[in-house]
């Protein structure tokens, strides 16, 4: 079995992986402050609750964009599984070429995204993968399987608690899709901003990037918001909420 971690900025997602089969995932919430034996905690209890045996885990793969959490993941595979966890950084130990001007810049998740939808959906287009996350990335797959870049948005949610932190009388409101666009009360307007402002740019922003690309792509949505704003837009042709974790996999499998 292989466990495959995903460190975000909100969540931290782990897989367990038969072969190729994701049989089980989990959410913790990211907390920079957790010791690698609260960690090592949780992520047994887990696996014992769900029938798990830490010694038939033969692989660990760790991809992160909390650099205070890294080096604690990795003293929990040590400690807790007997294992040397591959950290995947894509400049360094990458399987897709990452074609930007600085590649170490780039987030392990957003390559990991890119890798797992070229293997999925690539069929001779360019694709886009749009990350749902606590920032909503978009990142641009050649049709030889090359990552080529993307942009970088504030999430949804980050942009709702800014409007709460930074307007003293609008309240904290959850990130729903409202009845109606023009909102008759100041919860109602706020939704109808966030919501479909932000379906709007998603939109805007994929047909750019397309025209960039030459006029045609696969577009393929993960992440939290995913299944709530692909509904919504017609540019989103697939959701695959599985997409960092079976990258993460075949990254681990290709490297061996």
């Amino acid at each position: 079995m292989l466990l495959a971690i995903d460190v975000g900025n909100t969540n931290i997602v782990i897989g367990v992986f038969r072969d190729t089969d994701l049989i089980h995932n989990w959410r913790l919430t990211t907390s920079r402050e957790r010791t690698s034996d609260e960690l090592g905690v949780l992520v047994t209890s887990l696996c014992d609750r769900h029938g798990v045996r830490r010694q038939e885990i033969t692989g660990i793969v760790v991809a992160s964009v909390v650099p205070p959490l890294t080096a604690t993941l990795m003293t929990m595979a040590a400690d807790y599984f007997g294992q040397t966890a591959m950290l995947f950084e894509p400049a360094v130990n990458g399987t897709m070429p990452v074609l930007i001007d600085k590649p170490a810049e780039v987030g392990a998740d957003r390559v990991a995204n890119s890798i797992a939808a070229f293997e999925t959906y690539g069929k001779g287009l360019p694709l886009i993968v749009v990350d749902f996350g606590t920032a909503t990335t978009f990142d641009a797959v050649s049709a030889k399987g090359e990552y080529l870049g993307g942009v970088i948005c504030p999430g949804p949610k980050l942009s709702a608690e800014a409007l709460f932190q930074r307007a003293a009388r609008l309240p904290r409101i959850d990130v729903t899709k409202p009845s109606r666009v023009i909102g008759t009360n100041t919860v109602a307007a706020m939704q109808s901003g966030l919501f479909w402002g932000y379906v709007d740019m998603v939109e805007g922003l994929v047909r750019r990037i397309k025209a960039e690309l030459g006029g045609a792509a696969v577009v393929v949505a993960t992440g939290g918001l995913a299944s709530v704003v692909a509904p919504e837009s017609s540019e989103i042709e697939h959701v695959d909420e599985e997409l960092t974790l079976r990258g993460l996999r075949l990254i681990w499998e290709r490297r061996q």
